[in-house]
C-alpha cells in the first residue's frame, strides 16, 4: 500500500489517472447501487406490452396533464402523482390485474408504485425509463 502511495505522489498524471478510474469505476456500478437501494418492481417497456396485451394490465401515467397530452402510452389513465393518494379508491377495480405506473423518466413512478403497493396491489410495477424508454423503443403513443 505504501508503495502505491508513494507511485502517485511521484507525478501529479498518476493521480489524475487513478481519480479518473475511480470516478468511471463509480459511474458504472451507480446503476447497480441505485437499484438496490430503491425498492420496487420494474418491468421494461417490452414486459409491459406483454402484461398489457396478455394479462390485460392497466397504465397509470402520472405526469402532470401538460405532459400527458404531449403524448401517452394508449389507454394510458393520467392520475398526476400529487393526486394519487386521493385517486386511490378510483383504481380499487384494477387491484387483481397489473398496473403499470408511468412517468417521464422513471424517478416520480417508483414513489407512485409504493404508494401502490402500500394500498394493496401487489403488482404494481414502474416502467423503467419511463416515457423516454417507451419512446426509445418505438412503441406506440398517443395525443
Amino acid at each position: 500500500m505504501e508503495a502505491f502511495l508513494v507511485f502517485l505522489t511521484k507525478n501529479p498524471l498518476h493521480m489524475v489517472l487513478f481519480g479518473t478510474a475511480v470516478v468511471t469505476g463509480g459511474m458504472l456500478i451507480w446503476p447497480f447501487i441505485s437499484r438496490l437501494s430503491k425498492p420496487g418492481k420494474e418491468v421494461g417497456a417490452a414486459q409491459a406490452v406483454q402484461m398489457i396485451n396478455r394479462r390485460d394490465g392497466v397504465v397509470i401515467d402520472v405526469r402532470e396533464p401538460a405532459e400527458f397530452n404531449a403524448g401517452h402510452i394508449p389507454n394510458a389513465k393520467n392520475i398526476p402523482q400529487g393526486q394519487l393518494q386521493g385517486r386511490v379508491k378510483d383504481l380499487q377495480k384494477f387491484k387483481a390485474k397489473p398496473v403499470i405506473v408511468v412517468c417521464a423518466t422513471g424517478n416520480r413512478s417508483r414513489a407512485a408504485a409504493a404508494a401502490l403497493q402500500k394500498s394493496g396491489f401487489d403488482e404494481a410495477y414502474t416502467l423503467q425509463g419511463g416515457m423516454a424508454a417507451w419512446r426509445q423503443a418505438s412503441l406506440p403513443v398517443e395525443k
